[in-house]
């Protein structure tokens, strides 16, 4: 089948969520024998003929990122139009001029990976009338955006952004909708997600499948040097889900672990989270080669997320590499029964600082929640498990898509 994935940015290295999935979806898409063509952003290092990527894919081709916006187009837009933000921070008239030129061949099918991309939908589906066009989204966004307002406005200090949020996410629900409805079929990352995302649309083509990772990249033995009683979280650290997490955990969580230290592994911190690392039993390490090494040498890993949807393959990863975990149900949302039970739940600072103690005194109860971790990752979300779920999609939308031709 000749494929087309186009995503918001080229997915390796797979550091991070987006493209995590991304490349485990072309990977398996690869290996299915599916002809695949990459469109993507992408600046400087490393180049894509030099990657794995150029042994997956029959052509590569990449254009460089738009510049950000500036605040004035953003606030002229809150101001002035019913547009979400998200619905055109990602236009460049080169990215449409090479989508436009790679139309011109035929194409089976084309996926979109994520909502920002998806901008770029409709001319798609003018330019490829008979393709076949799967939106896979990362997040069911409208919801996250309205979730960050609601836990935001709780905070005096946070009411600028809480404001923001609840804007885009009225918005939002209008542009999401859209894309679900012009897409032959929607991919979600969770049951919780698609709940959501199939309001928008009344044919049953709303799809779930989880986001995962190839579980035997995760078995090399490096430890990273952490101090003592290391609480270990990941993930790209100028993401507000993220951002939140770490904030609530230092202000309402550590303090009730005098002797625990918080590592915080991931690229770009915040000024707010680089000020943590001054008050004293806070690390922040950065952007990193490999999670890996840190997750290691974790004594337990910690996710109190409040705010977010998916799947969370910060959790996969620290399952993968056997880490005693402790996470909200909020972090937790979108897993396995079987992976849930791998980890302690916990959704207020009292018994979340318990939950982590609890696992700090007893390192027999650790090891043995590792395994269990380890066992129901490789059960559910290695990406080897996971691609004949995506092949089944493909099927169930073109052949709806035939019975209705044929009607």
């Amino acid at each position: 089948m000749r494929t087309l994935i186009v995503t918001s940015s080229l997915p390796y290295p797979p550091a991070s969520g987006g493209a995590l999935r991304a490349y485990g979806i072309i990977q398996g898409l690869a290996h299915a024998g599916h002809d695949l063509t990459l469109l993507s952003f992408h600046d400087g290092t490393p180049d894509p003929t030099q990657t794995p990527l150029a042994h997956l894919c029959r052509a590569i081709v990449t254009v460089p990122s738009p510049p950000p916006r500036h605040h004035t187009q953003r606030l002229r837009d809150l101001l002035l139009s019913n547009r979400a933000d998200i619905a055109c921070r990602l236009y460049s008239p080169v990215f449409e001029a090479r989508l436009a030129e790679l139309l011109r061949q035929p194409y089976d099918l084309i996926q979109f990976e994520g909502i920002e991309i998806g901008l770029y939908m409709p001319q798609a589906r003018r330019a490829a009338p008979q393709a076949q066009i799967i939106f896979d989204t990362f997040n069911a966004e409208a919801d996250l955006q309205a979730m960050m307002a609601r836990i935001e406005r709780a905070q005096p200090v946070r009411w600028p952004a809480a404001l923001y949020s609840w804007i885009q996410a009225q918005r939002i629900v209008n542009y999401e909708g859209a894309l679900c409805r012009m897409a032959d079929g929607v991919i979600a990352v969770s049951v919780e997600d698609q709940t959501v995302l199939r309001a928008y649309r009344n044919d049953g083509k709303t799809f779930v499948l989880p986001s995962g990772i190839f579980v035997q990249d995760y078995q090399a033995k490096e430890h990273a040097q952490l101090p003592a009683h290391a609480l270990v979280f990941t993930g790209k650290m100028d993401y507000r889900p993220n951002v939140d997490a770490m904030l609530w955990f230092h202000k309402t969580i550590l303090p009730r672990l005098p002797q625990a230290h918080l590592v915080i592994v991931g690229q770009k911190p915040t000024p707010r989270l680089q000020t943590l690392a001054q008050r004293g039993r806070v690390s922040l390490t950065g952007w990193v080669d490999s999670v890996t090494p840190y997750l290691r040498a974790a004594q337990v890993y910690v996710a109190p997320l409040r705010m977010g949807s998916g799947t969370r393959l910060k959790l996969l990863e620290a399952m993968a590499c056997g880490c005693a975990i402790v996470a909200t149900s909020t972090a937790a949302s979108g897993l396995s029964e079987q992976a849930r039970a791998a980890m302690l739940l916990a959704d207020d600072a009292c018994s979340f600082a318990q939950a982590v103690q609890s696992l700090l005194d007893n390192p027999e109860r650790r090891a043995a929640l590792g395994q269990q971790a380890r066992a129901a990752v490789a059960e559910a979300y290695d990406w080897p498990r996971l691609i004949p779920r995506l092949l089944a999609i493909y099927a169930e939308v073109q052949y709806g898509q035939r019975r209705h031709s044929s009607a």
